[in-house]
């Protein structure tokens, strides 16, 4: 008897994890018009997963909540922060705030008592969060416009500014659009403007998807573990210029960015891929077009030769005339297919657990 529950039991495990396990492991696909079918197929509904997902989650996407933001009345609130206040702490469903479009004067903070928040715009009509915090007044990690401490936080459709003023070449302007510190959190079709240190994308895993982010000088900046595909980078002003500043410090974190199906765009010329802020940090480009914009070193020299030896900036089949790698600075990783698969999959986000399709307004 015991022989029987035993090969039962080992039945179901084999027969239960790949449907879980093959979604981690499914490389992005190279071309670009594979990408929504990849999608589909590999980040089905909730429906479709209901038993497979983090517990916590599963329970929380069963019934959800549904609050509507309108300044002009006709709403459950007229703010974006009244609707928040009014979730519990510790709340434990799905709360999907649907905003009416519009600009949104508000500085918005999701703090970590309250998961499971939904801030969606309407597709196709512009639904802006907007602030001018800046480093000066607030320090730099405080000047976002919209800080997340929250777990399982999704953004749709969404447009957040720091309209903070471009700071003057050489001089200390950070003016945060987002902070993003809660684990598990999506985005889809967002768009994120700023100068410098526009994205903080700093703890957890993250998912980004046809969003657009627009900064100077270290405009995507953190420690996340995150997932970018099919979003534009770019980079506006002049001067020095850098996209990301990954604060990987040690071999032993599991974190990084990885760009995949990307676009870098921008004005003039010699823009950085990345630098490193700390001394691991981790940052790889696949199938990413880059236009002219880029800087022919790609990478931004080492202050800190020592950092040579340990930083990981990896270019993977990327286009454009700012993709050709003939001056890369020497620590460029030149990754082979089976080494880019790992950054090509959901698996580097744990996604299977959580990541769930954009929601329908």
């Amino acid at each position: 008897m015991g022989y029987i529950f035993l090969t039962m039991i080992a039945f179901l495990v084999i027969f239960a994890l790949p449907a879980v396990v093959a979604n981690d492991i499914t490389p992005i696909p190279e071309d670009k018009g594979q990408v929504e079918a990849w999608f589909k197929a590999n980040v089905q509904p909730y429906s479709a997963r209901r038993g497979t997902l983090d517990p916590a989650l599963d329970a929380a996407e069963a019934s959800p909540q549904i609050i509507t933001v309108n300044q002009g009345g006709g709403g459950d609130f007229k703010t974006i922060n009244e609707a928040i206040k009014s979730i519990p702490t510790g709340n434990t469903k799905r709360v999907i705030i649907k905003l009416a479009p519009g600009v949104y004067r508000e500085k918005v903070t999701i703090d970590v008592g309250r998961p499971f928040i939904t801030l969606m715009g309407k597709p196709g009509a512009e639904t802006t969060l907007t602030f001018d915090g800046t480093a000066s007044k607030f320090g730099t990690m405080e000047s976002a416009t919209l800080i997340v401490w929250a777990q399982y936080f999704v953004a749709a459709n969404l447009h957040i500014r720091n309209t903070a003023p471009m700071p003057k070449a050489g001089s200390q302007g950070q003016a945060l659009a987002m902070r993003i510190n809660g684990d598990k959190a999506a985005f889809y079709n967002c768009r994120f403007y700023g100068f410098q240190d526009t994205l903080c994308d700093d703890i957890g895993n993250h998912f980004f998807k046809d969003c657009y982010i627009e900064g100077t000088y270290d405009f995507i900046f953190g420690r996340g573990a995150s997932l970018y595909l099919n979003t534009q980078l770019h980079a506006v002003g002049d001067g020095l210029r850098v996209i990301t500043a990954h604060n990987r410090q040690s071999e032993n974190q599991q974190n990084g960015y990885s760009f995949v199906h990307c676009k870098i765009t921008g004005v003039g010329t010699g823009i950085y891929l990345g630098r490193a802020w700390m001394s691991h940090p981790k940052v790889v480009y696949a199938y990413t077009e880059m236009s002219s914009v880029v800087n022919p070193t790609g990478w931004q020299e080492n202050k800190n030769r020592a950092h040579d030896k340990t930083v990981f900036y990896g270019e993977y089949m990327c286009t454009g005339p700012g993709s050709h790698k003939e001056k890369r600075v020497a620590h460029t990783q030149d990754i082979d297919k089976n080494e880019a698969n790992s950054f090509l999959t959901l698996g580097y986000i744990k996604g299977s657990l959580w990541l769930l399709p954009p929601p329908t307004y």
